[in-house]
């Protein structure tokens, strides 16, 4: 077999893209990895009883020893974990999490609390094979395919910043929409997923009562069980419906009506955002929180638009396609994309908010 040559080839820069390739592999198989730890409990088992031997840490996390010295030597070659005696035998080698990964992997209430973000690519990655038949198609993949990897990855990646930021921190920051909370009210909360947003709404403002609106059924289920678990069933209810349904005989019945990522993968995001319009009437909010995108497209991108558009290649475009008509909007929502929205569905004004976040972009929209 033949090796085509390219005489005019730049070889450092040919090596750069080779590099560039094995490195992406590398990080692609350690999400995977640490999805496994994650799910196996690795990492908690690791923090409580570490150092430990392979031995140990498989009897406590009741997996096979085997296993459990791969992931991790495999853990402490990639740097995420450390070896206290590498001379020692397979046997006796003893691991630990360092210090420092500890609220990355362990503490689901830090905002530092990363490990989720391994559910999230796995779960992208699951219906592979329908995703290019929509490459080729034009067609959609539904949401449920992705399943509970996705569900749970992404509302554990959430769950800290909607449990002890929103009150405190976003709403907080729009004084009258904070004050009018503080006497009580009602909230509605459009693709509220497994709930926290509106949980932690409800824990923030203790007389305010909350419609958490989403189509897919097992992420209601767990948000109702979540809202038990809380003590919060009796303001805090979970519907599983379109938005749409919600704006009949209720205009103007709500003070605030919020839909925190999500709008991105809306197949209609002007109809939900006229619903949103009609549920507050003319004195109450809607608040959007979406991606921290730049305003137009660069071949660099942003911090996170790398990140940003491959879920949107494996995921949110595919999502947002799957019922049609469909906008067709994808991760990469800009500013500008997400004002043309809200002036097509009424609203008159777009605020950003000045809430500084890595990933977040807050826009108030006024009827």
């Amino acid at each position: 077999m033949g090796t085509t040559t390219h005489p005019d080839r730049n070889q450092e820069a040919t090596d750069a893209v080779l590099e560039s390739l094995l490195e992406a592999a590398e990080h692609t198989l350690t999400m995977d990895a640490i999805y496994v730890g994650h799910r196996l409990g690795y990492y908690d088992a690791l923090w409580r009883s570490g150092p430990i031997t392979a031995a140990e840490l498989a009897a406590e996390t009741e997996t096979n020893e085997r296993y459990a010295r791969e992931w991790l030597e495999h853990g402490t070659v990639v740097g995420l974990l450390e070896c206290e005696n590498p001379a020692a035998s397979g046997d006796d080698r003893r691991y630990d999490l360092p210090e420092s990964a500890v609220e990355v992997f362990c503490d689901p209430d830090s905002e530092n609390y990363l490990a989720p973000i391994a559910s999230l690519v796995v779960g992208v990655g699951r219906p592979i094979e329908d995703v290019l038949e929509a490459f080729r198609t034009g067609g959609g993949v539904p949401f449920e395919a992705y399943g509970d990897p996705l569900r749970e990855g992404q509302a554990a990646m959430n769950r800290p910043g909607f449990l002890h930021q929103l009150g405190p921190d976003w709403l907080a920051s729009i004084p009258d929409v904070d004050a009018r909370l503080r006497e009580g009210g009602r909230v509605a909360d459009i693709g509220c997923g497994h709930g926290w947003s509106s949980i932690g709404l409800a824990r923030h403002y203790p007389d305010v009562t909350v419609d958490g609106v989403d189509l897919d059924r097992a992420s209601i289920e767990r948000a109702r069980e979540n809202a038990i678990d809380d003590g919060l069933e009796d303001r805090v209810r979970f519907h599983h419906r379109d938005a749409a349904d919600l704006e009949t005989g209720r205009d103007g019945e709500y003070d605030l009506a919020m839909a925190l990522e999500c709008v991105h993968d809306l197949s209609d995001p002007v109809g939900v955002l006229e619903t949103m319009r009609r549920l507050v009437g003319e004195d109450g909010t809607v608040l959007v929180v979406d991606e921290r995108t730049s305003e137009t497209f660069t071949p660099q991108g942003n911090e996170i638009e790398a990140l940003l558009y491959g879920f949107s290649v494996l995921h949110c475009l595919p999502a947002g396609m799957a019922d049609r008509p469909s906008a067709e909007t994808g991760t990469v929502m800009r500013e500008s994309t997400l004002r043309a929205y809200a002036t097509d569905a009424g609203f008159e004004t777009v605020e950003v908010l000045p809430i500084e976040h890595f990933f977040f972009r807050f826009y108030r929209l006024v009827p």
